[in-house]
């Protein structure tokens, strides 16, 4: 909230594109996005996204997935009741956790999963001591270290000119991501449609 507040007030004309120069990296998307919102189901509408005339009309079939989800956790903990197991997985909370995972990959989803069931499952479990006094450390440490290399990866390989060439400075691998797709509009080095 503060860097937020700080780049609102210091940096003149920020929401305002037009006035900008047109080097400038500093844009104020919040307006877009709510224009985004409307044309997608106001223009668009949602039988064209999800519906039968849409390209995304398989995903409604995760609502029934995550309807019928709990039954198997939940038969399993009425045939097993001794096996403390089954009642400490929470479909809902393990569905609604894979909505977070999009700007992720799996490997982010996974290792936290392992995280998670070795420091507050295991270790719990059979070190309680070791966990009372280090686990809150052992978070602090884990969050620090993300925003710390969060910080050194984009001041190393997220400016722009910068000389290092790789795969995460290739965008998406496509030599063609930056190029119009609207019919007529020729730019060298892309293909015109």
């Amino acid at each position: 909230m503060g860097v937020a507040w700080w780049l609102l007030t210091t940096i003149p004309n920020i929401c305002n594109i037009n006035v900008l120069p047109t080097s400038s990296p500093w844009t104020c998307p919040s307006d877009r996005v709510f224009f985004d919102a409307s044309v997608i189901w106001g223009l668009v509408g949602p039988k064209r996204i999800f519906g039968s005339l849409g390209e995304y009309s398989a995903i409604n079939w995760f609502f029934l997935g995550g309807f019928l989800a709990p039954v198997p956790m939940y038969l399993l903990h009425r045939c097993y009741p001794k096996v403390k197991l089954f009642t400490l997985v929470n479909m809902p909370i393990l569905l609604g956790a894979t909505g977070m995972m999009p700007p992720a990959t799996a490997v982010n989803y996974t290792s936290w999963f392992l995280m998670a069931f070795i420091f507050n499952y295991v270790i719990f479990k059979y070190q309680k001591n070791w966990w009372t006094r280090y686990n809150y450390v052992l978070s602090g440490a884990l969050d620090a270290g993300l925003a710390f290399m969060g910080v050194l990866l984009y001041l190393s390989l997220g400016l722009e000119n910068i000389s290092i060439t790789w795969w995460g400075t290739n965008i998406d691998g496509c030599t063609y991501a930056n190029c119009p797709t609207q019919p007529g509009i020729n730019i060298t080095g892309c293909p015109v449609f």
